[in-house]
């Protein structure tokens, strides 16, 4: 017989710090300011006026830039700050990024911006074609950084009123959080041959500017595992009272379903806000609903948003904490793409968030188990096609 104890319960938000800091050996960094973004009409604006304001450098990186007045907008910003003199980088994965219009490229190399490609297309590295780089990071001047789920697409523009709006939530940050922010540009800007190290002008700590704890995850996948699996467990195996998930893509894997089947078992409520009608993906649709009949039988609540696509991310904790960044619920995230996570100590932040959270509820359709259960044949042989598909989900 083991002599082994089982760890008590978090009780505190001290328990869940120390929880979170030695399951992922990171600590949390106070003095911080988190400001969350609804939408692309906060988001974009907020962007732009810090890319405008640049006096010494930016670092931006995205997955997604696609075509629309948004892109057009943001690339002539970067591209009037490179010719002011500003050192502006700009690194975009080789897939995500792959429509973006080709004068705004001309108007950023013109410009004098540096500008990086993560992993190009090459048939003799086909091993690199499924991981990606899904991190969106913007920092100005070392001092403001953004980061979260949002791309540079006419699809991001607007406040979610319609399918053509998707909604999402954005994070404008500031303090010690920054230099988190920071190694993960770099560490993507570097793989992409890129010099990073260079000198600085100042070493100074970055200064305090607010009250809220972070823990800054990256994680770089390519082995079907990373440190955001491990985070989102954790939260699942830790959770005493209610975990909310919001994501753009619901697809967890065999383990994460059975730590959301025991968290509903012993009483804690597991909700999953997911996209409805609308989504971009309807693989990662069909690799999800594989999942409903489990899930909702152990009592896991499941919400499909309505009026657009929803492509939030984010894990709310007992109300102790957040999980915000670019990583969502799905196999991609926790296996295949380079992500970043911010883990949020901040009583005011999470309680924001949660009636946001209250608010998408009253826009979605829950989905009833005893109706499920009646699903057809057609319905469970799109399950059966996502179920083969959901590694790439």
């Amino acid at each position: 017989m083991s002599n082994r104890q089982t760890a008590p319960a978090p009780q505190s938000v001290t328990d869940y710090r120390r929880c979170f800091e030695a399951a992922l050996g990171l600590p949390f960094t106070g003095g911080n300011r988190i400001e969350p973004l609804v939408n692309g009409c906060r988001i974009f604006p907020a962007m732009i006026e810090a890319i405008e304001a640049a006096e010494e450098s930016i670092d931006f990186l995205t997955f997604i830039y696609w075509q629309g007045g948004v892109a057009e907008q943001f690339g002539a910003a970067l591209a009037e700050r490179a010719r002011a003199g500003v050192a502006v980088r700009v690194l975009l994965d080789a897939f995500g990024a792959h429509s973006m219009p080709a004068s705004v490229l001309d108007q950023l190399a013109e410009a004098g911006a540096q500008i990086a490609w993560f992993r190009p297309k090459a048939r003799w590295r086909i091993w690199q074609i499924d991981n990606r780089t899904h991190r969106k990071i913007l920092i100005v001047d070392d001092r403001v950084g953004f980061t979260g789920g949002v791309g540079i697409a006419a699809e991001w523009e607007g406040d979610a009123r319609g399918p053509n709006e998707w909604r999402e939530t954005h994070f404008r940050m500031t303090g010690p959080v920054i230099d988190g922010l920071r190694g993960a540009f770099l560490s993507n800007w570097i793989e992409a041959g890129q010099p990073g190290f260079e000198q600085r002008r100042s070493y100074a700590p970055q200064p305090a500017t607010g009250d809220a704890a972070v823990q800054v995850i990256r994680t770089s996948a390519a082995v079907n595992y990373s440190d955001i699996a491990t985070l989102f467990r954790l939260a699942l195996t830790v959770a005493q009272h209610r975990i909310r998930i919001a994501t753009g893509y619901f697809v967890p894997d065999a383990d994460t379903i059975s730590l959301m089947r025991a968290a509903a078992k012993r009483g804690v409520v597991v909700e999953v806000l997911m996209p409805g009608p609308h989504t971009d993906s309807k693989i990662a649709r069909m690799a999800g609903e594989d999942t409903f009949a489990t899930l909702l039988e152990a009592g896991v609540r499941l919400y499909r948003f309505q009026p657009t696509m929803l492509h939030t991310k984010m894990v709310l904790l007992d109300e102790s904490l957040v999980m915000v960044g670019s990583a969502n619920f799905n196999h991609r995230s926790m296996g295949k793409d380079d992500e970043i996570a911010v883990v949020v100590i901040d009583n005011a932040l999470v309680a924001g968030l949660s009636a946001d959270y209250d608010h998408d509820l009253t826009r979605a359709e829950r989905v009833d188990a005893d109706a499920w259960s009646q699903r057809g044949v057609w319905q469970r042989l799109r399950e059966l096609v996502g179920r083969l598909l959901s590694p790439q989900a």
